[in-house]
């Protein structure tokens, strides 16, 4: 990687900003831990024993670890290193052995095409330079009949007010980028990937969107 690159020296300067917050955000409680459930529930809905599943932004893998017991394994990412650090740890700690964590990043990773059951992407697509591609690399390694899971913040549904506080924190280096999606132009990224969508819950918060989509057969 060059630093002399502009797009490098943002992946540099978002990872920095990961890692500096990553043990915060792993002691930070979940915001509405019944949204958060109902969001696992549906998505164990389609899981069974002999699946793969890919996550990525896996943050400190809480999720991925959750939902390993009902697969056959997890591949989990994100570009942090402290949250993969975090995660292996809560892995050894809870005695999970079919997750793996490895650092990476979606727009990096190079999977085979209809290689995984199901994939998730919870609370990372808003924050990448392009969710379209990364939706469309999604579609490509999901095998026919394969299901996408995704949670979102929409930020344009009723924080715009949020919007020049974003871009001044992020040239402060103090937030990371954010990019203001709405649920219907979301809904349309993950149509015009190829999906078809069968699940769109919105929790109390009426900002996040929760996705299933599965890939045609």
């Amino acid at each position: 990687m060059t630093y002399s690159d502009p797009l490098a020296m943002t992946n540099a300067g978002e990872t920095r900003f990961w890692d500096r917050v990553a043990p915060g955000y792993a002691k930070r409680p979940v915001a509405d831990q019944a949204a958060y459930e109902r969001k696992l529930e549906i998505t164990q809905s389609h899981l069974s024993p002999g699946m793969d599943v890919l996550e990525f932004g896996c943050g400190t893998g809480t999720t991925a670890l959750i939902h390993a017991a009902h697969v056959n394994h997890v591949l989990a990412f994100d570009f942090s290193a402290q949250m993969i650090a975090i995660a292996e740890d809560k892995a050894n700690a809870q005695g999970v052995e079919n997750v793996t964590f490895v650092q990476n990043r979606i727009e990096d990773f190079e999977p085979p095409a209809n290689r995984y059951d199901a994939v998730l992407a919870m609370s990372i697509l808003h924050l990448l330079q392009d969710p379209g591609a990364a939706l469309a690399k999604t579609y490509d390694m999901l095998k026919p009949g394969g299901t996408f899971h995704s949670s979102t913040v929409c930020l344009a549904d009723g924080m715009r007010w949020f919007q020049p506080i974003a871009l001044a924190g992020r040239a402060l280096r103090l937030l990371p980028r954010v990019r203001f999606l709405s649920a219907p132009q979301l809904e349309d990224m993950v149509r015009d990937a190829g999906f078809e969508i069968e699940t769109a819950w919105r929790p109390k918060d009426g900002r996040t969107l929760f996705l299933v989509a599965r890939k045609p057969d």
